[in-house]
């Protein structure tokens, strides 16, 4: 039987209850984290060295999942970020944004759904998934896995799922690993890095639970270091599907994490359970924790037009 490393995390690095944190990303050249709350409509931006007192909050007025850098372009500007409808660049001095190309094509479905989690491949291309918007108080099977090509045109990968999450890829860019929530399960496909296709579904980790998979990082190894909502931990995966380590964090609601260095921080949600006292006392606070190992680094999408 596999031993199971255990790191113990007893309070925030950052104590900012957000409603639901979300795709924490680092800026090495500014030594800084920016992450959203999906639910305030809001990007946080911190400094690694300077902690709680450098947060800036922008808000917006529009529900961002996740944020991406485009090659060529300063992040402290502008950055690329899957909105409401569709990816947008967005000013980030004024929170005004520009839309570059929409997920759906009716106005019912862009009421009806936004985004949730994404990444950038190897190959440039912005990769989303979408869900229901949060008005609609439950999912349905109406949400799509979307890849957005650099020169804006748009595939639909998967369709009729619930919440479509984190996405990534193996360190040799031959596997698409890809979490299903509602299914838990984190899925593995056959990545071809010259189309972008994907071929061969397979069920990569299924957890047993409590909670549910959200979003994940990958490590140097090639290890998945998996967010579990609802479970209080981000767990790290082998290549071979196995459970390694397991970080514990006083809060229920995981969400993401993300390597800053050799340190994970890991976004989380509020907790809405009032008998759950540590967990709502908690929830919504950025953590850290050294777990000795690095990341790989992000990807920026290849943006054909200038910006």
């Amino acid at each position: 039987m596999t031993e199971i490393k255990q790191w113990i995390v007893e309070e925030p690095g950052l104590d900012l209850h957000c409603e639901l944190g979300e795709g924490p990303f680092y800026e090495p050249a500014t030594n800084t984290l920016r992450f959203v709350d999906i639910k305030k409509k809001q990007l946080h931006t911190v400094n690694i060295a300077q902690g709680s007192k450098s947060l800036e909050t922008l808000q917006l007025d529009m529900p961002v999942g996740v944020t991406a850098d485009i090659e060529g372009v300063n992040p402290q500007e502008k950055i690329l970020v899957a909105g409401k409808s569709g990816i947008y660049i967005l000013e980030r001095k004024t929170g005004s944004y520009e839309l570059l190309k929409r997920f759906y094509d009716t106005a019912e479905k862009d009421e009806r759904l936004r985004s949730n989690d994404g990444a950038v491949d190897p190959q440039g291309r912005f990769w989303v998934g979408t869900m229901n918007d949060f008005w609609l108080r439950d999912v349905f099977p109406e949400g799509s896995l979307f890849r957005f090509n650099p020169d804006l045109s748009r595939t639909t990968l998967k369709a009729s799922l619930k919440i479509p999450n984190s996405i990534g890829w193996s360190l040799d860019h031959k596997t698409l690993y890809f979490v299903d929530t509602t299914s838990n399960h984190i899925l593995a496909y056959d990545f071809n890095p010259e189309d972008g296709s994907i071929s061969n579904e397979r069920i990569f980790y299924q957890h047993p639970g409590p909670g549910s998979p959200d979003g994940f990082r990958i490590d140097e190894e090639g290890f998945i270091w998996q967010a579990i909502y609802g479970g209080g931990k981000v767990l790290r995966i082998s290549p071979e599907g196995k459970v390694v380590g397991e970080v514990r964090f006083p809060t229920r609601n995981i969400t993401c994490p993300c390597f800053v260095g050799k340190e994970l921080w890991v976004t989380t949600a509020g907790e809405e359970d009032e008998n759950e006292v540590e967990s709502r006392k908690f929830g919504g606070g950025v953590f850290r924790v050294d777990v000795g190992v690095g990341g790989v680094r992000m990807f920026e999408f290849k943006l054909q037009r200038g910006v």
